[in-house]
C-alpha cells in the first residue's frame, strides 16, 4: 500500500501565504502525476494544481498566479506554495498520486486532507 500524509494546513489572514507538503511512501515503483484538491462543504472536490513527472503543471483558473506547485521526485513529495491567500480558498485541500505499484499496476492515492482557512 501506499500512504499519503499533508501538512502545513493552517490560519492565515488574507493576502498570507502557506506552504502544503504531501509526502508518499510505501509500495512505490514511480509516480507519474501528483496534485491538489480541494473541498468545501456542500460542493464537489476540485482540481487545484497537478504536476507530471516531466514536470508539466496544470493550475484551476481561480488560483492561477498565485500558487505554485512543484515536487521532489528523489523524495516522493510534493508541494504545493500558496501566496495572496483570499478567504475564497478556504477548504480542505487533499493531495493524491498516481502510482506506479508494480511494473504493470497504477493507483490513484488520496491523502487525509489538511485544513486551510483564510481569514478576512
Amino acid at each position: 500500500q501506499v500512504q499519503l500524509v499533508e501538512s502545513g494546513g493552517g490560519l492565515v489572514q488574507a493576502g498570507g501565504s502557506l506552504r502544503l507538503s504531501c509526502a508518499a511512501s510505501g509500495r512505490i515503483f514511480s509516480i507519474n502525476s501528483m496534485g491538489w484538491h480541494r473541498q468545501t462543504p456542500g460542493k464537489q472536490r476540485e482540481l487545484v494544481a497537478a504536476i507530471i513527472s516531466d514536470g508539466s503543471t496544470n493550475y484551476a483558473d481561480s488560483v492561477k498566479g498565485r500558487f505554485t506547485i512543484s515536487r521532489d521526485n528523489a523524495k516522493n513529495t510534493v508541494y504545493l506554495q500558496m501566496n495572496s491567500l483570499k478567504p475564497e480558498d478556504t477548504a480542505v485541500y487533499y493531495c493524491n498520486a498516481e502510482v506506479l505499484t508494480t511494473w504493470t499496476t497504477m493507483r490513484l492515492f488520496w491523502g487525509q486532507g489538511t485544513q486551510v482557512t483564510v481569514s478576512s
